[in-house]
């Protein structure tokens, strides 16, 4: 499907692609960690992601069903070499077979890794089935402490669930339990160092994110972004910060010991300090829409080979040839750069 953002155009010839059946792409890079949108709809209504009123959401027909899920999954992890599997959204936990599919995923022969990512509302009551399904971990979004700026951010007064789904995961050692956090200029930033201590006492990873150019409004302002150097300029007038020296790998955020460890900060900088060249990841919408780059410009159809009958063979052709057309990188320090037209809440993060 063309999405109609001319910022990359896909090639279809693989004549110099490796006899290889895993998910190289021509940069050298192979993919392993697949990110599986389950569903669109979320039940909060955070400002940088969608309106106060909501998006028109996917119809189930156009979703796929617990058994096509469970067939791409499958040939991603036999197949096509992946070893990790992180579930997103929307908020995935509003999926009625989520846990189905987990433990489907965590029964494959090749069992993969496997995480959660959600806004941890309805996490205090899932965590014990996700566990006994075979979920690894979480990670869970959480952009302030304050109830009034919570309320402010996500339009809805949900703290207290929020906070006790982290503790539920924690107690059923769904580790490590990651917090994801946005900060929002003039609304949270000061909240950087809060956060930190909150997560530290409670042996939670936090991790803070650059807002990214994927809110459903188009109204993404860069000049408005809270960047990696002032996430690090705020912490670090708080806590002594020295870089891990730990190898990072293909992992998304930079992490710093906070006071000398053993506890760690990251920073995921997908906008000022992109990790594009390091990249392992593939993704699949809940519409059964393939793309090899979180702003791709282009998607794969499987969805429609798959309910027309296509053998397992070619949905793997189609993945292949998909990953080998991925671009170097997102492009958005290009002139170039347009917003993809999906907003997080359909991709999936």
């Amino acid at each position: 499907m063309d999405l109609g953002i001319p910022l990359v155009r896909r090639t279809t010839d693989t004549s110099a692609r490796p006899d290889t059946t895993r998910l190289v792409d021509r940069f050298g890079r192979i993919a392993t960690d697949l990110r599986v949108s389950l569903i669109d709809k979320c039940n909060l209504r955070c400002t940088y992601c969608m309106p106060a009123e909501g998006l028109p959401w996917l119809k189930r027909a156009e979703l796929l069903d617990t058994e096509e899920m469970n067939r791409l999954i499958r040939i991603a992890v036999e197949e096509l070499g992946v070893t990790t599997v992180r579930f997103t959204g929307g908020e995935p936990l509003l999926r009625q077979d989520l846990v189905d599919i987990i433990a489907a995923t965590a029964a494959l022969p090749s069992r993969p890794t496997t995480s959660l990512t959600t806004n941890g509302i309805n996490l205090g009551g899932f965590a014990e089935p996700l566990v006994r399904a075979g979920l690894n971990r979480v990670n869970v979004s959480l952009d302030t402490l304050d109830r009034d700026v919570f309320k402010q951010l996500t339009r809805r007064d949900r703290l207290d669930d929020v906070l006790a789904g982290l503790a539920a995961a924690k107690e059923m050692r769904l580790e490590p339990v990651k917090v994801n956090a946005v900060l929002m200029r003039g609304i949270n930033d000061h909240e950087a160092g809060d956060l930190l201590r909150f997560c530290i006492e409670r042996g939670y990873q936090l991790r803070f994110i650059e807002q990214m150019p994927l809110d459903a409004q188009h109204e993404w302002d860069r000049g408005q972004m809270i960047t990696a150097e002032e996430i690090l300029e705020r912490l670090g007038s708080e806590f002594a910060l020295t870089p891990d020296v730990a190898e990072r790998g293909s992992a998304p955020a930079e992490r710093w010991l906070v006071d000398g460890g053993p506890a760690t900060v990251g920073v995921i900088a997908s906008v000022t300090r992109p990790f594009c060249a390091a990249c392992d990841r593939t993704r699949l919408t809940a519409d059964g829409q393939l793309r090899s780059c979180l702003f791709s410009t282009t998607e794969t159809d499987l969805r429609g080979p798959m309910r027309a009958g296509a053998e397992d063979a070619e949905l793997i052709r189609l993945w292949q040839e998909t990953m080998w057309a991925k671009a170097a990188g997102h492009g958005m320090d290009s002139g170039e750069f347009a917003q993809p037209s999906r907003p997080m809440s359909a991709i999936g993060g």
